[in-house]
């Protein structure tokens, strides 16, 4: 399903100057996709001066801590104004970064959506890419209560994981310690995410992944951007 291209320049440049407003530089180039019930965008070539400086002196982390705190704070009024922009509602917004090649990816999930309703294509083993997703997840945590998936695009695929949260993860959180969770969580699922064999099932090759958690409702997302 396509966005019209009014409204898509208009979700473009409004992205676009929220973070260059908030971050200093904004992306050089952004791409969105939508299929309902999931819209993603994808932020190319964003990186601000400071953050660079941070990169090369291996500072990661504090990169990613303060880029957390920027994109909790804008969220609210980004969800506001591309409800506005849209003929659908988003629900809830996602985030999380690719530094090591300067992008970014924005999953906005909205109402009362199944994974029926997005096409898959007939040549990629559905039930198979299912099996591996469950199967990386239950290596980092348990094996999902529910897995959806959803084709959005030729280059991007998502997978929705209900159920998740191990005892340990929950009594963290409980605890206050959810950020120090998620810093931890991502670079452990993505590198679970390269060593699975989903690029074998989809016959290409991932190019970025990235990966969000809503704790609260003990969902968790992979996002595959696909070459």
């Amino acid at each position: 399903m396509k966005i019209e291209a009014e409204i898509y320049s208009d979700m473009v440049r409004y992205v676009g100057k929220l973070l260059r407003d908030h971050f200093g530089k904004g992306p050089t180039s952004i791409y969105i996709t939508y299929q309902h019930p999931l819209i993603t965008i994808h932020l190319r070539e964003f990186l601000a001066p400071m953050e660079r400086v941070l990169m090369e002196r291996n500072e990661i982390k504090r990169v990613e801590e303060t880029r957390d705190l920027i994109m909790e704070n804008i969220l609210p009024d980004m969800k506001e104004s591309l409800n506005k922009m849209l003929p659908v509602h988003i629900n809830k917004l996602y985030f999380n970064w690719s530094l090591e090649d300067q992008s970014g990816m924005i999953l906005g999930v909205m109402d009362n959506g199944e994974e029926s309703s997005v096409p898959w294509p007939e040549e990629i083993d559905k039930e198979a890419f299912r099996q591996e997703i469950n199967l990386l997840t239950k290596k980092g945590q348990k094996t999902p209560e529910k897995t959806e998936l959803y084709w959005l695009s030729d280059r991007t695929i998502v997978a929705k994981r209900k159920g998740i949260l191990v005892r340990i993860e929950k009594e963290l959180i409980s605890n206050g310690y959810t950020e120090e969770l998620i810093l931890t969580k991502r670079p452990m699922e993505k590198q679970l995410v390269r060593e699975a064999n989903l690029e074998d099932i989809l016959h290409k090759k991932i190019q970025q992944i990235f990966v969000d958690w809503d704790f609260e409702d003990d969902v968790g997302y992979i996002i595959l951007v696909t070459d």
